[in-house]
């Protein structure tokens, strides 16, 4: 089983950016943790700051995982090319967030990708990705 983890822009900055809202721990950190939690699934990541690099990234994996994890960041909110690339590929795709976006500023409460994604998890920290994790493998299992 290939599940890729995509995360977008600032995530790069886990473990020192807003460590009130997102933590302590660095994104490597957590990944490394979920590595051993699941050791059946091949992990793959991917981080970037740029939109397309994002969308590229969705095409890709999108062809060549069972699943895609993904954290757009801010890109939640504006991108209806990241939403169109999820919904082109056959990977079901987990939304993911750290914090619970409707606890936050009203601008975080509308996901544009949210109806080309199987589900959101949202508001449990860094174990958001984990919860979505075994959400998709109930998915991808079901299939088979």
């Amino acid at each position: 089983m290939k599940i890729d983890i995509i995360n977008g822009p600032n995530l790069n900055l886990l473990g020192t950016r807003e460590p009130g809202k997102y933590g302590n721990t660095s994104f490597s950190e957590y990944f490394d943790k979920l590595k051993i939690k699941f050791p059946d699934i091949n992990f793959s990541y991917f981080q970037s700051n740029i939109e397309g690099e994002l969308i590229d990234r969705i095409h890709l994996s999108g062809r060549e995982c069972d699943a895609i994890v993904l954290n757009a960041g801010a890109y939640t909110h504006t991108s209806v090319a990241i939403h169109d690339a999820i919904a082109a590929v056959k990977a079901p795709v987990a939304e993911v967030h750290i914090t619970n976006v409707y606890a936050r500023e009203e601008f975080r409460h509308k996901s544009l990708i949210s109806a080309s994604c199987r589900g959101t998890v949202s508001g449990f920290g860094l174990d958001s990705y984990r919860l979505a994790v075994e959400a998709l493998m109930e998915i991808i299992k079901s299939k088979i």
